[in-house]
């Protein structure tokens, strides 16, 4: 059996000049970046702009398990399958990050016969966005501690500078930092420290950005620092927005790829779900929209997360109207959520089945809320039963939703089928009725109303506590006028509540905020729960053990 790299590498793909006239995307609107890959001009969106959208479906999951879901491996297959039933269909995913790349995830491509080509360039460096973003980000770090150096005209309390460096790995060492050591002239000594890329500020602005004014103008509203009376300060005070914007121009554009079997991808941007937004960039989306008549995008870890995320803050900036919700699941981690060991989930267990299955009703009610169809896709297993697979189709008959065996991974788009013809079926019989999406709360409530909704209507939490530094922050946030901004809740990806360890559908259980920082200029306010990290460490045993290249070129075990 094929690894999914020696897959992707057997790929007999289109030069990107092919894929992009299939689109109807003319050379002069292409920029590629070798053969298979290509960034588009912002000229093509205004020659696109008297076009309507296409439809727009989302696909998330129930909460991640060590028994994989596949999300991902779906979203790639259900591409190829929409293509295969004759659907003009283009993919919208994020670009990984080379942190879990190199930890323990491994690639971010999909997997099997449902991936996105070049895998190993999409999984690396791509086409530079994610050092472009780095360099962004510390651009201004350094103009921060320039600034402290050169006299601090601003007023700058050292105490309290809020924007953190960042590196798109995990490196846990660099968590808490001191810089400025060794004298005078080597700056101001001050307590720092890094984030991953991927959960950046800037990393958000640029997904959510709709076009070069707007990315400068929320670069210019980074909070950055307090002064010494306690006032604002904010990046464009220091100068250096149009900087940060050169820096930013070319990144700023979709890249266009595509999938084995040929279907016209753009992977764009990469936050994370549990410390971020979690979803690939308006500029990808709704280019896409343009181009299809059915987009596929994602949305990271659990509907809990990406997919509250895409409705409640990438849906509201982009004016966005999602047609369906396909939800992710196996029977696998469904009898995992039932507490059965790994090692166990090969064999037939209806009880934990049963169990379990109560996580996969929580997210298909969680994700009815927002008024969006759900369609439930099983990624199958060899070790399914017929019985266990009668039970999950029982289970989603009783709650009115289609449900389909998924076998993109082994098959490609012929294994995803089924799932193609149920989509368009329940888009079909949905549309113009009296349901229409909407989000789960208004912005103009205060903060704490808004974490509470999300914890009550998602998590199925009793409550939500407040830390004394939480109270405080919100407090301030609000008090400096940003009250009205959507929430963007940094919580255990493991769990609908904030303990990893609480599976299937917890009761009886409170979320604990323990602080809120301002992203004044992704235009949110991130709540900190549990343990999150935003600099992720490496395992015992990480990814990059396996990883090696022979003296061709030739890279192997990336996943």
């Amino acid at each position: 059996m094929l690894s999914d790299i020696e897959i992707a590498q057997n790929a007999k793909m289109k030069k990107i000049t092919e894929i992009a006239a299939d689109l109807g995307i003319s050379d002069d609107c292409l920029e590629p970046y070798g053969h298979y890959k290509a960034k588009v001009s912002e000229s093509l969106y205004s020659s696109l702009a008297f076009r309507n959208d296409g439809k727009l479906i989302l696909v998330t999951a129930i909460n991640p398990t060590p028994a994989g879901e596949g999300k991902t491996t779906v979203s790639v297959g259900l591409t190829e399958a929409m293509g295969r039933i004759g659907k003009k269909t283009v993919l919208a995913l994020r670009e990984p990050s080379l942190g879990p790349v190199f930890g323990i995830k491994g690639g971010a491509a999909g997997g099997g016969y449902a991936q996105v080509v070049p895998m190993e360039d999409i999984n690396l460096h791509f086409t530079g966005d994610m050092h472009a973003i780095t360099a962004a980000n510390n651009l201004l770090c350094a103009m921060i501690d320039n600034h402290l150096q050169q006299g601090n005209t601003l007023r700058i309390d050292q105490r309290r500078i809020l924007f953190k460096r960042c590196l798109d790995m995990n490196d846990r060492a660099l968590r808490n930092i001191i810089v400025g050591l060794g004298g005078k002239a080597n700056g101001v000594p001050r307590e720092d420290g890094f984030n991953i890329t991927v959960a950046s500020e800037v990393m958000a602005i640029l997904c959510l950005a709709s076009d070069l004014a707007d990315l400068k103008e929320r670069l210019g509203n980074i909070l950055v620092a307090y002064d010494l009376d306690g006032k604002p300060v904010f990046a464009r005070d220091l100068g250096c927005t149009g900087a940060m914007t050169a820096l930013l121009k070319d990144a700023l554009k979709p890249n266009l790829v595509q999938t084995l079997e040929n279907n016209p991808a753009f992977i764009h941007g990469g936050p994370f779900a549990n410390i971020a937004h979690g979803c690939n960039s308006v500029r990808a989306t709704k280019l896409a929209l343009k181009l299809g008549d059915y987009v596929v995008t994602e949305a990271g870890f659990g509907s809990d997360l990406g997919a509250e995320k895409f409705f409640d803050i990438k849906c509201r900036y982009a004016g966005l109207v999602p047609s369906c919700v396909v939800l992710v699941a196996t029977i696998r981690a469904l009898k995992y959520n039932g507490k059965v060991p790994k090692e166990d989930l090969g064999k037939e267990n209806l009880w934990a089945l049963e169990k379990g299955s109560v996580n996969l009703r929580t997210h298909i009610e969680n994700m009815h809320k927002y008024h969006v169809p759900v369609v439930v896709a099983i990624n199958r297993f060899a070790s399914d039963t017929d019985e266990e697979i009668k039970f999950v189709k029982d289970l989603c008959a009783e709650m009115g939703v289609e449900v389909s065996m998924c076998e993109v991974f082994a098959k490609g788009g012929e294994g995803g089928i089924d799932l193609a013809e149920k989509v368009c079926q329940t888009i079909e019989l949905t549309e113009g009725g009296d349901e229409r999406f909407r989000p789960l709360y208004s912005t103009s409530l205060p903060i704490k109303e808004k974490i509470e909704t999300i914890a009550r209507e998602i998590y199925r939490a009793d409550g939500v506590s407040y830390t004394a530094q939480a109270e405080k922050a919100i407090k301030e946030i609000e008090s400096i006028g940003f009250g009205d901004l959507p929430v963007c809740v940094a919580k255990t990806q493991y769990s609908l509540s904030d303990d990893p360890k609480k599976l299937g559908k917890p009761k009886n259980f409170t979320i604990t905020v323990r602080d809120a920082r301002l992203s004044s200029g992704a235009g949110f306010v991130v709540i900190y729960t549990g343990e999150i990290l935003t600099m992720p460490g490496l395992p015992k045993a990480p990814s990059a053990l396996n990883i090696d290249c022979d003296v061709n070129g030739c890279i192997t075990g990336l996943f």
